[in-house]
């Protein structure tokens, strides 16, 4: 039997004690990834009527052009030449095309008005042809003077469409409505306050067409209804939504998918 000799014992180095992990910094919750941001959303905005204004200022830089190749110099009193079209016709059109716009976008025709509404005019013009007065219509238009110049197209149209540009890409969109599976928010982005709603039952609607106001000259806008359930019921409007029929089937798709999915 061999003895082990106690100097050898103490070579044997000690084994240390196993140490406790020490805890890792906890994590910023600002830092942690925003869900919300990977659902699909969409952002709706509601258009102030001014955007129904545009073939205003189209007209205009089409007769000022006109004016600038076809249009004749007069010598005015204060010894200017300016550019104006011999022919009073472009300024009775411009003159139709405006107060038509104003009153497109302030009389709400929905549905049933608008048809009755085409129907009307149709039936004044076949009487106006079945007594023959559209002749002498027709030919007392060339005795209105209404002269406008180059410049007066030109000032016109293109401060009104500074005022467009500025209402459709600016001022439309400090506020909008942005919809998310389950979710739908109400965001405006000067003073940073919004509203959510929760989209379980919620019934959206697109108002009947305005023929002029939505289909003519808005170019497939429409106005939208929402009703909200829950213990805080609200009707919201949403007025002049660009294709509005294409962004309804959108939030159908996306009130129909779960968050959790």
């Amino acid at each position: 039997m061999l003895n082990k000799d106690p100097m050898d014992m103490d070579k044997i180095d000690a084994v240390p004690p196993p140490q406790a992990s020490k805890p890792g910094p906890v994590e910023d919750p600002d830092d942690l990834p925003d869900v919300t941001s990977e659902l699909p959303e969409l952002k709706i905005y509601s258009h102030s009527p001014i955007f129904y204004w545009w073939p205003v200022w189209v007209v205009g830089y089409i007769l000022a052009f006109m004016s600038s190749l076809q249009g004749q110099t007069v010598r005015i009193d204060s010894g200017d030449m300016e550019w104006i079209l011999p022919s009073a016709n472009p300024g009775v059109v411009f003159i139709a095309i405006l107060l038509l716009v104003i009153i497109f976008t302030n009389v709400k025709l929905r549905g049933i008005y608008s048809v009755a509404t085409v129907l009307g005019v149709g039936l004044v013009a076949v009487l106006l042809a079945w007594f023959g007065w559209w002749d002498d219509i027709l030919g007392a238009i060339p005795h209105l003077s209404v002269h406008m110049n180059m410049g007066f197209y030109l000032v016109f149209s293109s401060a009104l469409l500074i005022v467009w540009l500025l209402s459709f890409f600016v001022f439309d969109r400090l506020t909008y409505w942005r919809i998310r599976p389950g979710q739908m928010t109400e965001e405006h982005i000067i003073g940073g306050g919004e509203r959510s709603y929760d989209t379980r039952g919620m019934l959206f609607e697109k108002h009947g067409e305005d023929i002029f106001r939505h289909v003519v000259l808005g170019l497939g806008a429409g106005d939208l209804r929402i009703a909200t359930t829950g213990a805080r019921k609200e009707q919201i409007y949403i007025p002049n939504v660009l294709l509005v029929d294409s962004k309804v089937r959108a939030i159908q798709k996306l009130i129909s998918v779960k968050p959790d999915d």
